[in-house]
């Protein structure tokens, strides 16, 4: 390969690494205080998985729970046509509270995922990079407790996920339902 073709690829990735880094974690995250039960309020990314589906996206819960050996275990429940399905992943703590990773088995992608933003008891602003052999993507996650959240915290979320260079376009305020609501107790 020429040496200036890899000094350009090279700059991308440390740029890509850089914009990464730059993204923060909740100050003194409290892990305990992150479980229970959240309605996804919000999503934002560049994927082309969300680009095709995020016609059909309705507001879902989850529900995140600590193991015994100081991981999560997350477990979102949303509708699907006209039932409701369950996914769960369990998110692996890393050296820095707050901030986790997960391999999809499903598909090998690996995600970096941060709790950016969060006050416990009211909502959470959850970012997350996901890398595959395709490339990578952002995805940008609003959890509230209640099923609507202040216009405060909507232009919040939206504001932090254009700074992560995610457009109107990928930004979706998901649309209330009932639909698998008590399906995840």
């Amino acid at each position: 390969m020429h040496p200036s073709l890899l000094g350009v690829l090279g700059l991308a990735l440390l740029g890509t690494l850089h914009a990464q880094d730059s993204v923060p974690v909740q100050t003194d995250f409290q892990q305990d205080k992150i479980t229970g039960k959240w309605y996804t309020i919000g999503l934002a990314s560049n994927s082309n998985w969300f680009k095709g589906k995020k016609h059909l996206m309705k507001m879902c819960t989850t529900v995140i729970s600590t193991t015994a050996d100081g991981n999560l275990e997350v477990t979102a429940t949303y509708p699907k046509g006209d039932r409701c399905e369950k996914r769960n992943s369990l998110y692996t703590k890393t050296e820095q509270p707050g901030r986790f990773s997960y391999t999809n088995p499903r598909w090998g992608s690996e995600h970096d995922i941060r709790v950016v933003e969060t006050n416990y008891k009211e909502y959470a602003m959850v970012f997350t990079q996901i890398s595959k052999s395709t490339g990578s993507s952002t995805m940008v996650l609003l959890y509230s407790r209640t099923k609507e959240l202040s216009p405060e915290r909507l232009e919040r979320f939206t504001q932090f996920s254009k700074e992560q260079d995610l457009t109107d376009e990928e930004i979706l305020i998901l649309p209330p339902t009932d639909q698998c609501m008590a399906d995840a107790a």
